[in-house]
């Protein structure tokens, strides 16, 4: 099927990816886990397939998580969309500034992005949110090609030491970074890479993290605040 010629490059890459058939495992889980479905949302059509990227082309922050939920962005088809994680980021998202609305429920609800850029390090659910080693080397090709698209990125919010890993790989796969000597995983801890990107750690708004108060909400409200006086989106 042609593309229209309107059809912009990272629209292109995300039908790509929601294509994608690479990793077996994943994809019997994610499409096991549609089938079968929670009772809670038994109405629902579950996506069921790799989760594209969401948010505003001329991005200058990149938000990265690690994997879609099974019955959040598996279900609704949009990065954290559906779960507890999603309930968490979207309304801190909004005031800081990034978000249309504070509340992200499925993929025609309206909410829009502004200079921001939600991904993942791994597009497909994984079981027991650890997708395996390989399956994130599998999947790195994705990001690559999705960070080269993005022209005006200045920083990156990794959520989680696998979204920090998962960058710190990127940059060492384009030959940018030699060594991650001194580059280690911390809330709220700063880094400018070698080619001018600045990562922003920060911990994964994950109920194990929200629930316990490893991760509050000013902590979290913070790290994007941050994120936008270093984009130059104040």
């Amino acid at each position: 099927m042609l593309m229209a010629a309107s059809t912009s490059p990272l629209k292109i890459l995300n039908a790509q990816i929601v294509a994608c058939n690479d990793c077996a495992r994943l994809r019997e889980h994610c499409t096991e886990v549609a089938r079968v479905r929670r009772r809670a949302y038994s109405d629902w059509e579950y996506w069921g397939k790799p989760v594209p990227s969401f948010g505003d082309e001329q991005a200058r922050v990149l938000t990265l998580g690690l994997a879609p939920g099974a019955h959040g962005s598996n279900r609704t088809g949009r990065m954290f969309t559906g779960d507890g994680s999603g309930d968490f980021l979207y309304p801190v998202l909004y005031e800081a500034g990034f978000a249309s609305q504070p509340k992200s429920v499925s993929r025609e609800d309206g909410m829009k992005l502004k200079g921001m850029w939600i991904s993942a390090v791994v597009r497909c659910a994984p079981p027991g949110n650890k997708p395996l080693p390989a399956e994130q080397r599998q999947c790195a090709h994705w990001l690559d090609e999705e960070l080269a698209l993005l022209k005006h990125l200045r920083v990156t919010v990794c959520l989680g030491r696998i979204a920090f890993d998962g960058l710190l790989a990127h940059e060492q796969r384009r030959g940018k970074l030699t060594s991650r000597s001194g580059l280690v995983f911390a809330h709220g801890a700063e880094y400018a890479l070698p080619d001018g990107l600045i990562l922003i750690a920060s911990y994964h708004p994950s109920l194990q993290n929200t629930n316990t108060g490893k991760l509050t909400r000013p902590m979290f409200l913070n790290v994007f605040k941050r994120a936008r006086k270093l984009a130059g989106l104040e």
